[in-house]
């Protein structure tokens, strides 16, 4: 028997244990440095959430975080979310070290007024399945390592101030389901977004886009919501959005889009919403657009019957501002769902159809400014939900059914500039606004005590009589008009009324009430135009005595006075002589430096050239100053507005200046007067301005000689410019600016007679946030009327006094009176003869006339009593350029 080998039985045993433990060894080895290393991973994270100082309660990065609000944790601990709403987080995004949280995959942080620009570290956070910045205060550009995030699904970045233009990468996010970039300020094309088949909201609303829609859009057949409203995008709308076939809410509103609608749109089976206003679109408006839900097609150029087939489902109808023509019968048969209709500014003909009535679930109707004819139809009387019904501007007749002011939640109606007669029931004391201006209504006024809640009453330009007492009666009136009736009695005193804010009650036959004597001055400059009787009190022989008396008093005490002065002015200069600091190497330097740079060598320069603000400089005075013509010695010309001192002697005077003056000199257009600085001083305050050669149009056509240098065209083309500089103001700053004083006085002309808008002493940047409630300034005449009672500052505001500067351009003097006798439907069959300056000859050329009633017929449309019915000047802009 062979002897057994022992190497042969025991090596294959001990090279597995000897390789066992080895493998144990090293495994223990990698598990331990694992460890380490996660650990080290989460102190990162500790270290970072802390560093940003947005938990102040926790300051030690032993917390264990995970248990902090606003935080997730995976179950390693480590951190995947991070979410704030509406917190008030100091500092900047940056200060989140993005590198220390390879985990993450949610990032919220809205409305948390975080600031700065978003780092291109973000793109290191390559497991983030949802981010969200929304409504906070970021700006810069968007770093193109947002692409990065390719398990991104949600990008939410509106309601900040972004700029530049989009990056093209961002198409590479194919998983992205909604994008939101809305209300920044983003510039350049639209990225052809087509690969990201996966997105069901898109929202670039509210930027600066420009160029043309993509055809590559109409690839996104999962989209839901296209929102491109409030940018710059011009082309037609692609044929290619026939292909969204999900799409429910769509929005291509305050663009420059022109061409006609799609028909195919009116097809896509699950659309609900279209806004499609302020554009240039033409054609006609196909009958399957009633499938809708919503449609705003306002301020195009859309013409045509307005006809929808039946089922209508529209519940908001708005073809307001556009020339479509016909009557409206097929739609109040059809459209029984209306809550709002607004078919304003058209050229729509024949009566109001009695089948309005069944459109039981109306609550605004407005048919103003069109061609109807024939009768209030009693069928009125059946819309119970109706609050707002505005018929003006057409040439309506008969009498007003009584039933309407019976209506249950009725607040607003305007029926004024029709042909309508007969009485003003008292029952519509029970309204908050009434207007029946410009008819032919009669009898008296007659509203009942306890009954009346008007805040707003026009029955100007009637044939009203009888005397106003019961007027008194309505206690919450805020503007009221009874200007050019017939009314007689004692006129009304406006301190009767708690809370009157404009009252026109001439020309009547009132009788004048003798003013007490604190009242004088007030009554002096308000008693023209009527058939006044009455006997102001002799005071002529008491003031005479009187002023005797206070001269013997106070005569000693104003010398002494003037003495103290003198001696205190003396004093003053000399230690000035002795202190003073000349700067002569710099002093003549660049003045639009030396306005940023240093203020006191500008003050001198300034001082000098008009040689203490002499009058002999003076070129007019405004409301907030007098502004003054500076030359200094290298030839260069100024306009300095010293500002009156009872407005630099507010409280926070300085500040809010200096704020607002730091806007207006970024403001950048042809057709803005330059404002290059200002001076802060203890002397005085001024503003530094472009000089204009020609002065204010309010001079030019004032003067017989200088009226005949600006031709008509000239005329247009200074109307031009106004419209366009207001357009970039409302349409194209951020936050929209507000001029509030529109006038001719502050339309400045230069050497080739180009307008300038100029004065924005009391412009006031436009918070969307905000009521923006303000007290009224401006120029009389030229003040839109809803602020008599709503307080209410809107660009509409500037656009009233648009119209009213543009009519007295081509008029040659302020229209006055007939500002509340102009309608848009009688301005089409107006002749020109009788507005146009009578100083110019009449315009032969047929272009010119054209362009000239172009004017004229925009100007109406500016000074429309509502001021939801005026254009937008963007829209007027766009109108007078064709």
């Amino acid at each position: 028997m062979q002897p057994t080998s022992s190497t042969s039985i025991t090596s294959p045993m001990k090279i597995p244990t000897r390789l066992l433990l080895l493998l144990m060894i090293l495994f223990f080895m990698l598990s331990q440095a694992t460890a380490n290393g996660f650990n080290k991973s989460l102190e990162l994270e500790a270290k970072a959430l802390v560093a940003t100082n947005w938990w102040p309660q926790h300051v030690n990065v032993s917390d264990d975080y995970c248990n902090w609000d606003e935080i997730g944790c995976n179950k390693a601990g480590s951190v995947i979310s991070i979410c704030f709403y509406n917190h008030n987080l100091e500092g900047y995004l940056g200060s989140l070290d993005f590198s220390s949280f390879p985990n993450l995959e949610w990032l919220n942080i809205d409305y948390c007024g975080v600031e700065g620009s978003i780092p291109e570290q973000i793109g290191l956070l390559s497991n983030l399945t949802e981010l969200s910045l929304s409504g906070n205060q970021l700006t810069g550009k968007l770093p193109v390592s947002l692409a990065n995030l390719t398990h991104l699904e949600g990008l939410d970045l509106g309601g900040n101030n972004f700029s530049g233009e989009l990056p093209v990468a961002l198409t590479n996010l194919t998983h992205l389901r909604y994008l939101y970039l809305d209300k920044n300020q983003l510039t350049g094309p639209i990225p052809p977004f087509g690969s990201m088949v996966t997105l069901t909201v898109l929202d670039l609303s509210t930027n600066q886009l420009n160029a043309s829609i993509p055809n590559q859009i109409g690839n996104l057949q999962s989209l839901e919501t296209l929102n491109l409203g409030d940018n710059n995008v011009d082309g037609p709308i692609p044929l290619s959005f026939g292909n969204l076939s999900h799409l429910r809410f769509l929005n291509l509103g305050m663009n420059f889009i022109s061409g006609p609608i799609p028909i195919d749109i009116a097809d896509l089976m699950n659309l609900q919403h279209v806004d499609l206003n302020n554009n240039s679109l033409v054609g006609t408006l196909h009958p399957k657009f009633g499938n809708l839900s919503y449609l705003d097609v306002s301020s195009n150029r859309l013409s045509g019957n307005v006809s929808f087939q039946y089922p209508c489902n529209l519940v908001q109808l708005d073809l307001s501002m556009n020339l479509f023509t016909g009557d409206i019968a097929s739609l109040s048969s059809n459209c029984f769902g209306l809550k709002y209709l607004d078919i304003s500014m058209n050229k729509l003909t024949g009566p109001i159809p009695h089948s309005v009535g069944s459109m039981v679930s109306l609550t605004v109707l407005d048919l103003s400014a069109n061609q109807l004819n024939g009768s209030l139809p009693k069928e009125l009387t059946n819309l119970q939900k109706l609050q707002t019904l505005n018929l003006g501007m057409n040439s309506i007749s008969g009498q007003i059914p009584l039933d309407i002011a019976s209506l249950m939640n009725i607040e607003h109606v305007d029926l004024s500039h029709n042909n309508l007669m007969g009485p003003v029931h008292p029952e519509f004391g029970k309204l908050t606004y009434l207007d029946f201006s410009s008819n032919k209504l009669s009898g008296n006024v007659l509203f009942q005590r306890n009954t009346c809640y008007l805040r707003y009453l026009n029955l100007s330009m009637n044939l009203m009589t009888g005397a106003i007492t019961s007027l008194l009666d309505c206690n919450y009136l805020r503007s009221l008009d009874i200007t050019n009736n017939s009314f007689v009695g004692e006129e009304l005193n406006r301190t009767e009324f708690t809370e009157l804010d404009i009252l026109n009650q001439y020309p009547n036959n009132l009788t004048a009430i003798v003013p007490s004597q604190s009242s004088v001055q007030d009554r002096e400059s308000g008693l023209s135009c009527n058939a006044l009787s009455g006997q102001s009190p002799c005071k002529e022989h008491m003031q005479r005595k009187k002023l005797v008396q206070h001269l013997t008093t106070f005569i000693p005490i104003i010398l002494g006075l003037c003495f103290l002065l003198l001696v205190y002015v003396c004093y003053k200069n000399h230690n000035a002589t002795e202190n003073k600091i000349q700067p002569e190497t710099i002093k003549h330097g660049n003045v639009c430096s030396i306005l940023n740079y240093d203020g006191t060598i500008a003050y001198e320069d300034f001082i000098t050239a008009t040689e203490d603000f002499d009058l002999r400089y003076c070129m007019g005075t405004g409301a907030y100053g007098s502004v003054y013509e500076a030359k200094l010695p290298d030839g260069k010309i100024f306009a300095l507005k010293k500002l009156h001192r009872f407005e630099a002697e507010q409280p926070a005077f300085d500040q809010s200046f200096k704020n607002e003056v730091q806007v207006l000199t970024n403001l950048r257009h042809k057709n803005i007067v330059k404002l290059y600085g200002f001076c802060l001083h203890n002397k005085c305050n001024f503003l530094v301005y472009e000089y204009m050669e020609k002065g204010s149009l309010f001079c030019a056509i004032s003067d017989s000689e200088l009226a005949v240098q600006v031709d008509w065209m000239k005329r247009v083309n200074i109307i031009k410019d106004v419209a366009h500089a207001l357009a970039y103001m409302h349409h194209d700053c951020n936050p929209p600016i507000v001029h509030r004083d529109i006038s001719t006085n502050n339309i400045l002309l230069n050497s080739k007679l180009e307008g300038f808008v100029a004065d924005f002493g009391a412009a006031r940047l436009l918070d969307p946030d905000s009521s923006n409630q303000t007290v009224i300034v401006g120029t009389l005449g030229y003040i839109a009327p809803e602020l008599a009672y709503n307080m209410i500052v809107t660009e509409k505001c500037d656009v009233y006094s648009f119209g009213v500067v543009a009519l007295e351009t081509i008029g040659g003097k302020h229209p006055g009176d007939l500002l509340s006798s102009l309608n848009y439907s009688t301005s089409r069959g107006t002749t020109l003869e009788n507005i146009l300056d009578k100083r110019l000859p009449y315009p032969t050329d047929s272009s010119i006339e054209k362009e000239i009633m172009r004017v004229y017929n925009v100007a109406v449309a500016c000074i429309l009593t509502d001021p939801k019915c005026r254009p937008t000047m963007r829209n007027v802009s766009r109108e007078l350029s064709c």
